[in-house]
């Protein structure tokens, strides 16, 4: 891997708690003895991208996403630490454009919220206080319908992806085993004669 991806992954091996250390805690500890939930199968990796993408996006609050994350791969049998990391797909970057889109996508199906009243609040940074009252008023079923749809597509597309890409690697990886082992014969045939 070159380039962004081996960043990613190396990121990732640094920042990511291991199974070994969240068995030692009382409230993690029984997640991670259940070792399905921690192994990258061509099932569990694509259930982890799903319920990664859909925390991630429905939640929007920072430590809640991988925590919930981690609680809906127990029923879905979903790769907890591809979850988590999928829970880091919505930042302070993105947030904003996610929740910009969420609302845009809430109005268009009849829902009200209005989209200036954002930007304004977003522009002078507003308190948590002015944010909710904002959300208690017509805004909150359309950004909230919005959320669902769009954390619902992205899961979906997230699933579709993961799982096309993890069949791809498979017979990536045997179709190099495959012509190792004819390179190997070959050259055993050329030496015995």
């Amino acid at each position: 891997m070159t380039g962004i991806g081996s960043r990613i992954v190396r990121w990732a091996q640094a920042n990511m708690p291991k199974r070994e250390d969240l068995e030692h805690n009382r409230f993690t500890g029984p997640l991670a003895r259940r070792h399905e939930l921690w192994r990258f199968t061509r099932r569990s990796v694509p259930r982890g991208v799903a319920v990664g993408l859909l925390v991630g996006i429905f939640a929007l609050i920072p430590g809640i996403q991988i925590v919930g994350a981690a609680l809906m791969c127990v029923p879905s049998r979903g790769n907890i630490p591809i979850a988590a990391l999928m829970t880091f797909l919505s930042n302070p970057a993105t947030t904003p454009l996610i929740m910009i889109g969420a609302i845009r996508i809430g109005n268009w199906l009849g829902y009200h919220a209005d989209l200036t009243t954002f930007y304004a609040l977003y522009e002078h940074g507003a308190k948590m206080r002015e944010w909710a009252s904002w959300l208690l008023s017509d805004a909150a079923p359309a950004l909230l319908i919005g959320l669902f749809i769009i954390s619902t597509v992205a899961a979906a597309i997230g699933y579709l992806v993961s799982a096309i890409g993890w069949t791809w690697w498979v017979r990536h990886k045997r179709r190099i085993a495959n012509e190792r082992i004819r390179a190997d014969r070959l050259g055993a045939g050329q030496a015995s004669e």
